[in-house]
Formats: structure tokens, C-alpha cells, sequence
């Protein structure tokens, strides 16, 4: 492995949302603070619902039957044909569905047991999933090219170190094509950081919610873990990322083909049934239909990612202008931004952490721009997640327009909507 610059030091986020159990305030600790109790918005494609997917759901209203816990054979014989594709071979029965990525990930974390470990920031369903079922979770910082996969020596220092304390890591949760962040981790640090993962016995649940949104998708390899360590991971998908509307929540699971693999999956479903999480049947067949790639899907996929990898390009070149700073952004519908070099010009405007800056920007922008608390990074780091969907249009066939036009930032309605993005940072310069 090679050696990157880091901080050693993982920080647990057992209790609270800033990290070491303590529940802050802005004003300092034991202050309730209503919006940090309920997560952000997932990025919004604003993009409408595909004519193919809502025939599929409308045609299944109907269907009074309910899917059984972790999905009918429809869909997971649907979710097999799409990760084969990707060159993830599986079957049926070691897959698993629920309504949503938050659902699934509470069974997975609650089958496997012990301590989770997170790469610092990370999406901010994870978080959420631990505190409720009371484990500890361990923040490990992520190299400089990227987020979404911890340093390796991070991750190997943080695990000896919560052992020596008493606890007991058991899970490791990453994302490739990583939610806050927009970047997709490198071949090289996915492998290495997997290595480090599996020869301190952690099991990997590698959330690729996001990777059918790369930006530019034949110049980004992207490597999943179950690749690598086919044993020791299991993929997490929630449909939202690419392939279904956020209005249709639906996630699936795919469990190594061991004996373990079906022991958490089973332990999986336990929860799924105690919880009534069942995905509703019109909302199954839809996904189904989705995950087998129709060229109505296929297409979108690619309209969608060429669209927003214009738009996101551009907000990220308002952002840097402005003296901020940002990783290009390589998936997904947003981007991560720190206003930290912008912080004397923010102070002035009463704004001092990322909660601040969170109801700052959402006022500026007159949309969602969660702040960096929120994806388990520092109180006091000046970070937010920018969202890029709602600079395609702001109605239907501003929308389509933007989807199907060789040069979509020459529209005016999208122009007019990147000029005010910049105008929001251009007065903190």
C-alpha cells in the first residue's frame, strides 16, 4: 500500500451528530436543534419520470397482493440480471429487497452486529442507522483525491485503536461512487482499502447506490469491492441513484453466496418483517423493469449523466472562482464544496459552522445545501453539499429541453440559473 497524508484518528459518532457521543447545538452542548433531526433530501435529478416505468407501475396499482420481506422473485431475479451485467454473478436467493436504503441498511447493520466504521464525511443515511440500533460509529478519514473510501492506514490504525479501548469493529461501510462527495474512489485505494478491511476481519457493505451516474463513464474505472473480495461484501443499491424516482422507494441487497452470506441475509429479513418494511408491488414491478435496462432506461442513463456532468462542471468552476473549494465532481447530481478559505467573509454575515451555512446557502440558493454536519464531518468545517438537479429547469419542458439539447448550458433558462448559483458566491469573495 502507499502511504497518503491523513489523520489516524477515527471519531466515534455513537450518541450525537457531531461526533465523540456529544448531541451539540450551535450554541454548544445539550441545545436541541430541530433540523439536524431529520436527514437531506436525496439530489434531485429534476429530470420527470420515464413514460415506460409509470405504464409499468400504473399497470400494477391493481395488484392487492404485497411482496414478501426482501422482495418477490421478480425483482430479485431482476437485481441478479443487473449486477451481472456488472460482472456480479448471483441468484435470486442472495438477494434482498426493502423500501428504501435506509431500511436495508438498518437490517444489514443490525444482522452483522458489533462496531461500524464510515469514511469521514459519508451519505447521511448511514449515520442514523447505527444510532438506533446504539452502535458506535467510528468516522475514518479519506485520502485527498476522494471521498467515500477510508485511507487504508487510517483504517487500519482506527481499528487497533478501538479495540484497545474495549470495542469490537465488525463492519466496514463505503461508497465508490460516493454521496456527499461526487468522486469516484481509484481502483488502487478501493483494493487497498478492502485489503486493509478483511485482514482485520471486518465485513464490507459497499453502498453503489451512485455508480450508474458517472459523469463520464468510459474514462472513470470504477471497481466494486465484491470484485476483489467476493466473500466479505455485500453491495447495497438504492434504485433513486439512476434507474427510479426518489417518490418510489426501493434498495436492494446483494449477500455473498457463502454460508454467512445467507445467515446475515436471513437475520436481514428478521428485521425487514419485524419492521413492515416491504417494498408496495406496483413500486416492485416498476423496479424490476428498471433493472432490466430497457433502452428507455439505458437512454436515460446516458442523457441524464452527459447533462449533468455539463451542469456540475459549471457550478464547480462558479464555486472555485469564488475561492472556495471542491474535488471535481465525478458522479451523481451535486457537489461538496468547503467555504473554509471564504470563512472571515462568512463570519461577517453571522455564519460560523456548517449549520449556519446550511441555512446561509438554503436561503441564498433557495434550495436544499445540507451542510457538511449532517454527512458526519466537523461542526466547525464550512462544507455543504450542493445540489445540481434543479439547474436543468424549473419545469417539464424546461427540463426535457435541457435533457436533449447539444449545448444545454447556451439555454437561457439554464444560463439564468448558473448566474444566480455564481451570484450566491460571488459576494463572499
Amino acid at each position: 500500500m502507499h502511504r497518503r497524508d491523513h489523520d489516524p484518528h477515527g471519531t466515534p459518532d455513537g450518541q450525537g451528530p457531531y461526533g465523540a457521543g456529544e448531541d451539540r447545538g450551535p450554541h454548544g452542548a445539550g441545545e436541541d436543534h430541530g433540523p439536524v433531526r431529520y436527514g437531506p433530501p436525496v439530489p434531485d435529478p429534476g429530470l420527470p419520470a420515464l413514460p415506460g416505468l409509470v405504464g409499468v407501475l400504473a399497470a400494477a396499482a391493481a395488484d392487492t397482493r404485497p411482496e414478501p420481506p426482501g422482495g418477490g422473485t421478480v425483482l430479485r431475479e431482476a437485481a441478479c440480471a443487473y449486477w451481472a451485467r456488472r460482472g456480479l454473478a448471483g441468484v435470486p436467493s442472495d438477494v434482498a429487497a426493502a423500501p428504501g436504503v435506509q431500511a436495508l441498511l438498518l437490517g444489514l447493520v443490525a444482522a452483522h452486529g458489533g462496531d461500524v466504521l464510515m469514511p469521514r464525511p459519508c451519505p447521511a443515511a448511514w449515520i442514523p442507522q447505527a444510532r438506533l440500533l446504539g452502535r458506535p460509529a467510528y468516522h475514518v478519514p479519506t485520502p485527498a483525491e476522494c471521498g467515500g473510501v477510508p485511507d487504508p492506514y487510517a483504517l487500519l490504525e482506527t481499528v487497533r485503536r478501538v479495540r484497545a479501548e474495549g470495542g469490537r469493529p465488525r463492519l466496514l461501510v463505503l461508497s465508490v461512487a460516493d454521496d456527499p462527495t461526487a468522486t469516484v474512489a481509484p481502483p488502487e485505494l478501493v483494493r487497498e482499502a478492502c485489503e486493509a478491511a478483511v485482514a482485520e476481519g471486518l465485513h464490507i457493505i459497499s453502498d453503489e447506490t451512485w455508480r450508474d451516474t458517472l459523469h463520464r463513464p468510459h474514462d472513470t474505472v470504477l471497481l466494486s469491492p465484491a470484485e476483489m473480495c467476493p466473500d466479505d461484501v455485500t453491495v447495497l443499491t438504492d434504485l433513486s441513484g439512476g434507474l427510479t424516482p426518489a417518490a418510489w422507494p426501493v434498495a436492494v441487497a446483494r449477500f455473498p453466496a457463502t454460508r454467512r452470506g445467507a445467515v446475515h441475509r436471513a437475520r436481514t429479513l428478521d428485521v425487514l418483517t419485524a419492521l413492515g418494511a416491504l417494498v408496495a408491488t406496483p413500486v416492485a414491478r416498476a423496479a424490476a423493469h428498471a433493472l432490466r435496462e430497457p433502452e428507455e432506461v439505458t437512454g436515460r442513463i446516458r442523457q441524464a449523466a452527459r447533462l449533468q456532468a455539463r451542469i456540475a462542471a459549471a457550478a464547480h468552476r462558479a464555486v472555485l472562482a469564488a475561492g472556495a473549494l471542491a474535488r471535481p465532481p465525478q458522479a451523481g447530481r451535486h457537489l461538496y464544496a468547503d467555504l473554509g478559505p471564504l470563512r472571515t467573509r462568512l463570519a461577517e454575515r453571522g455564519v460560523t459552522d456548517s449549520m449556519e451555512l446550511e441555512e446561509y446557502l438554503t436561503d441564498r440558493l433557495g434550495a436544499p445545501a445540507p451542510g457538511g454536519h449532517r454527512f458526519g464531518d466537523e461542526l466547525g468545517a464550512l462544507r455543504a453539499r450542493l445540489g445540481t438537479g434543479r439547474l436543468v429547469g424549473a419545469t417539464p419542458d424546461q427540463r426535457a429541453a435541457s435533457l436533449t439539447a447539444a449545448a444545454p448550458l447556451e439555454l437561457p433558462h439554464v444560463a439564468n440559473a448558473l448566474s444566480m448559483f455564481a451570484a450566491a458566491f460571488d459576494e463572499l469573495r
